[in-house]
């Protein structure tokens, strides 16, 4: 018989070698708190001028808290470094990946500080028409994009759309054909770099569904095809090495090898891609492992690369565009929970775990369950001068896996009703969430100078239902 797939999880109530003693179980630790996170007189957790106790009997648990300053601050901190990174070269855009997460307000906000907005299906596309997002500084990317979003993304005016495959390109030609108009493209290539991340966030090996391979001349074949179409505009090249990427190292061989193609169009069909385009999966830090780079640092960086590799393939350097998501939506959240059960599992002689449950679960995050992903919580609600104590954070699905922290230290009298804190959950968390068991999905809340405002709703039950039309 198989073994349990969440087995190899049990049996060992030992601390992991990076999880650290804490020397004050009630600390905020720097890098994985929003901007305006704090601890307020009476010891409850702060952020945007708002309790955590405040937003538990007003929202309710469990709730996304989205610091709208640490948002809008993040985005506008990418915006400025690459732009004055590039800004001796061709110049810089920002888009923001919609698909860490995107609701019609974000949508605004990202509109107003000046980036682009990176979509991937037509639902993520509706939300940024609706909150009237201007067309043309919208990117449609998808590998299998549906006749209906293509022409959508079409009669929007969106300023680019990112073609993933060879039928793709005579898809968007013959409907743009029929709308009358001239469809701008760009061509998604994959490199053969594999960002050191998990293997089903890293998108650029070869052995993988996304993009048009360098290898054996699939992506000099597309260039050479949108170039010959009638309805098509080739306004560059896309490539994306993945996700959760701490340094430069990587985006350098997927910039030289781009550009390699570049050259050979430049040398082999006489045309001049003026665009590029390198992607996001710029890294956050989830835990005490993890030490993410800054925008300015990223920004020189991948600058200094992109000149250099020019310069020895004598290209112009081009302009060139980013697309940050997790780094601007993941630190600015934390996710708020009710406590439940706690309870100590024995596990034979002296090993045991303890085992906090919470009113969510995976159903809210279920990167613990997909990723193997690491976080850290924090009791919120209150302080504590009773000794840490490493503990199983989980949620109250009907699954062994349903686990939302797998290790942290937290007080040894965590009880029922406390609150605990989850940061750094603004990213891939209610974009994945879903309505497993029957859950409605929490709402997701910003707050900003003392106040609440709702920008997703909580889900009802009445919502369940009223789906059920059997």
């Amino acid at each position: 018989m198989r073994a349990h797939e969440a087995g190899a999880l049990h049996g060992n109530d030992a601390a992991p070698t990076w999880l650290p003693y804490p020397s004050d179980v009630n600390t905020l630790i720097d890098g994985l708190w929003s901007r305006t996170t704090r601890r307020t007189e009476d010891g409850a957790v702060e952020v945007g001028g708002v309790s955590v106790a405040r937003i538990a009997e007003e929202v309710g648990t469990p709730a996304f808290v989205l610091d709208e300053d640490d948002f809008r601050h993040r985005a506008r901190a990418f915006r400025d470094a690459f732009a004055e990174a590039f800004r001796p070269l061709a110049g810089a855009d920002v888009y923001y990946a919609g698909k860490a997460f995107l609701c019609g307000a974000v949508a605004r906000w990202v509109e107003e500080d000046g980036l682009g907005l990176d979509v991937c299906t037509g639902g993520e596309l509706a939300v940024a028409l609706r909150a009237g997002f201007p067309g043309e500084r919208i990117a449609l990317h998808g590998n299998n994009k549906s006749l209906a979003e293509i022409r959508r993304a079409l009669e929007a005016g969106v300023g680019r759309i990112v073609v993933d495959s060879l039928d793709e390109i005579d898809l968007v030609d013959a409907i743009a054909a029929e709308l009358g108009l001239r469809a701008a493209v760009m061509l998604r290539v994959t490199t053969g770099v594999e960002a050191h991340t998990h293997e089903f966030i890293a998108t650029a090996h070869e052995d993988q569904k996304f993009g048009l391979s360098l290898t054996g001349g699939t992506a000099f074949e597309a260039v050479r095809r949108v170039l010959a179409a009638e309805h098509l505009d080739l306004v560059g090249l896309h490539s994306h090495i993945g996700s959760q990427i701490f340094d430069t190292g990587g985006f350098e061989v997927a910039a030289r090898r781009v550009l390699d193609l570049v050259a050979q169009v430049r040398d082999e069909l006489d045309h001049t891609i003026t665009q590029l385009d390198l992607g996001g999966g710029f890294g956050v830090m989830y835990n005490t492992q993890h030490t993410p780079s800054t925008p300015e640092a990223l920004a020189s960086g991948i600058a200094g690369i992109v000149e250099k590799q020019c310069h020895e393939l004598e290209l112009e350097v081009p302009h060139v565009s980013f697309e940050p998501g997790r780094a601007i939506a993941g630190p600015s959240t934390q996710t708020l929970y009710s406590v439940g059960t706690v309870k100590d599992v024995r596990l034979g002689g002296p090993h045991h775990r303890v085992y906090v449950s919470v009113d969510g679960g995976m159903s809210d995050n279920v990167r613990t369950a997909l990723y193997d992903a690491d976080y850290s919580c924090l009791l919120s609600g209150r302080v504590s001068e009773e000794q840490p104590e490493v503990v199983r954070v989980v949620g109250k699905h009907c699954e062994s896996g349903d686990i939302v922290v797998k290790d942290e230290y937290l007080p040894a009298d965590v009880r029922r009703g406390d609150l605990v804190s989850v940061p750094v959950t603004g990213a891939y968390c209610y974009s994945l969430a879903s309505n497993y068991n029957h859950v409605p999905r929490p709402p997701v809340i910003a707050v900003k100078d003392g106040e609440i405002r709702t920008l997703i709703r909580r889900e009802t039950e009445e919502d369940l239902l009223g789906l059920d039309v059997g």
